[in-house]
């Protein structure tokens, strides 16, 4: 089965021919090389492919994309605030090094103790927070000056330190 990357939503049309943006969280110019599917959540849970045209980079967090079948602005419409997915293994060969999305699937440790896999990341303006299992409860870390300790890439480690007692209100 596969795992998907949840990387950004459909926000508006492009065009009037069924071109659309996509703002994401991939932390670099994204023009999708090589990559043939993206998954739309068209319903909850459903992640339907739609197949690539071609895809052109805009910004370091946006892409025009044109989609097999989709050749008119209102076809395109239709997918406006749609969440996007890719495969895991498409989404590491398209995230930044530098993208915090990128932290998906590392574990966050303390002191030598791992805390738990990051299950998600929410990108606040000051800091990052990785969602985690901790004792089989919803648990979200701040990733920032003070307590990152180091990332290591090689491990799929982030090293943190945190506040006295954060860890307990999930206990």
């Amino acid at each position: 089965m596969n795992n998907y990357i949840h990387i950004g939503k459909i926000v508006a049309t492009f065009g009037v021919n069924g071109e659309v943006i996509l703002n994401h969280s991939l932390a670099k110019k994204a023009g999708f090389k090589n990559i043939t599917v993206l998954f739309v959540e068209l319903i909850k849970g459903n992640k339907i492919p739609y197949f690539l045209v071609h895809a052109k980079a805009k910004t370091n967090n946006e892409t025009i994309l044109l989609f097999e079948d989709i050749n008119n602005k209102e076809a395109a419409h239709k997918l406006i605030g749609k969440p996007i997915w890719l495969n895991e293994e498409d989404f590491r060969k398209q995230a930044g090094k530098q993208a915090p999305i990128g932290l998906l699937g590392y574990n966050v440790v303390e002191n030598k103790n791992i805390l738990g896999s990051v299950l998600e990341v929410i990108e606040q303006p000051h800091q990052v927070l990785l969602g985690i299992l901790y004792k089989e409860k919803d648990a979200y870390i701040p990733l920032h000056q003070e307590t990152l300790i180091k990332i290591n890439h090689d491990k799929k480690e982030i090293i943190v330190t945190l506040p006295d007692g954060l860890l307990d209100i999930y206990s």
